[in-house]
């Protein structure tokens, strides 16, 4: 944050060290995973990667995993083999990584942004049918903070107007709706594993479908659009050697030394998830108490494991504003982020002609939200830190 802040309310803050919001965590059987790669014949293109894939099937109940370099290729790929291109429409919500909404634009389509459920936060499917238009080509509903979105919804959504359903689920591994897992509900799911996520890759990404079409798309796509795929190719087969590019993307492929990570991780997805569950449950039963906070809520048909918890101020119950909040917490050594900024916000969005105010709850929930410690790796002590740092500005700034 640059120059330190002292301690706004005098004397010795809460902790000592400093809190992040987020951190990875990596074991022993992590770091052998990764070692027996590269002691191995295969860097990249090799067995990790189809272990990891048919791990990620086991665990998502999806038919087909495609793994990729990130996220943001996930997604992109994903818009591509769903067939999006110039002329086309994407919808997606302003609450959520430019990503989501730069997928469209990295095919020459256009970003469309709906507005958000005040209660949940999540991508409102009442808005989203506002948006849909003949050229609406795809829906990317974020399950923001790891909060499954209303899949029966946009379902209904998606068998009356015929657009592709994608959910960008970075946040929301091992969740589960109405008891079918995160992976197994979309037409394709895209998955992240940055190191703040609850599956740590360092990088990576994912797209899960049950779709074959999708999945014979998504694996040339992942590769410059390059295919070894006989039934595939336009020109007589002239040896082993042969191959051929059929369609114009970028090498988003993974390493075989992320891969064996992730596959790692995904053991322990039992114990990320309940540890998770327990933490959220804590905070919600803490902040229930204090008038002068919001947390998010969740729909009945969502057992979500949170990627982030999000605290939302009301500020007029504050003498400070979100900024200053951010400030004191870092003051007490907690130190906090802001997920997310409204993307049509961005220059980049308002040199293309997006402005202000097209999602006036999205905006409302950006200038009052925070993002407060929360991982795996969080000690029962570290926690209480952070409820007893919110307790102690809330207590001191109250009206």
């Amino acid at each position: 944050m640059g120059k330190e802040i002292p301690a706004i309310l005098g004397g010795a803050p809460v902790r000592q060290t400093k809190l992040h919001y987020a951190h990875q965590y990596i074991d022993q059987a992590d770091i052998d995973a990764v070692e027996e790669v590269l002691r191995s014949d295969w860097l990249t293109c090799g067995p990790a990667i189809d272990a990891c894939e048919k791990k990620l099937c086991a665990v998502t109940g999806a038919k087909y995993a495609v793994l990729c370099s990130n996220d943001t290729a996930a997604l992109t790929i994903a818009c591509h083999a769903a067939g999006v291109g110039p002329g086309d429409e994407v919808i997606t919500t302003p609450i959520t990584f430019a990503a989501s909404a730069n997928c469209a634009l990295y095919l020459g389509a256009r970003p469309v942004f709906a507005d958000i459920d005040e209660e949940t936060y999540n991508l409102d499917p009442a808005e989203v049918e506002k948006k849909i238009t003949p050229h609406t080509k795809a829906v990317v509903a974020v399950s923001y903070t790891g909060q499954s979105v209303d899949h029966d919804r946009f379902l209904a959504l998606k068998k009356k107007y015929g657009f592709v359903y994608i959910e960008d689920a970075a946040h929301a591994i091992g969740t589960r709706y109405n008891g079918r897992p995160t992976g197994s509900i979309a037409d394709m799911t895209c998955l992240s594993f940055h190191p703040v996520k609850t599956i740590c890759g360092g990088e990576g990404g994912a797209v899960l479908t049950d779709n074959e079409t999708y999945y014979r798309k998504l694996l040339y796509l992942r590769s410059h659009g390059i295919t070894r795929d006989r039934t595939l190719m336009e020109h007589p087969d002239v040896g082993p050697w042969y191959y051929e590019q059929i369609d114009l993307s970028e090498n988003y492929r993974m390493t075989e030394m992320q891969a064996a990570l992730i596959g790692s991780q995904l053991d322990k997805l039992p114990d990320f998830a309940a540890r998770r569950k327990l933490l959220k449950r804590r905070y919600d039963e803490a902040f229930a108490e204090i008038p002068q906070v919001t947390v998010q809520k969740e729909i009945p048909q969502s057992d979500s494991v949170r990627h982030l918890y999000i605290l939302r101020l009301r500020p007029e119950t504050l003498l400070i504003d979100r900024r200053g909040f951010f400030e004191a917490m870092a003051a007490e050594n907690i130190l906090c982020n802001v997920h997310y900024i409204p993307v049509y916000w961005f220059p980049y969005y308002e040199k293309l002609g997006y402005r202000r105010g097209a999602c006036p709850k999205a905006e409302k929930l950006y200038e009052e939200i925070i993002t407060i410690p929360f991982y795996y790796a969080m000690t029962d002590q570290d926690q209480e830190d952070v409820i007893h740092a919110v307790r102690k500005l809330c207590a001191y700034y109250a009206k």
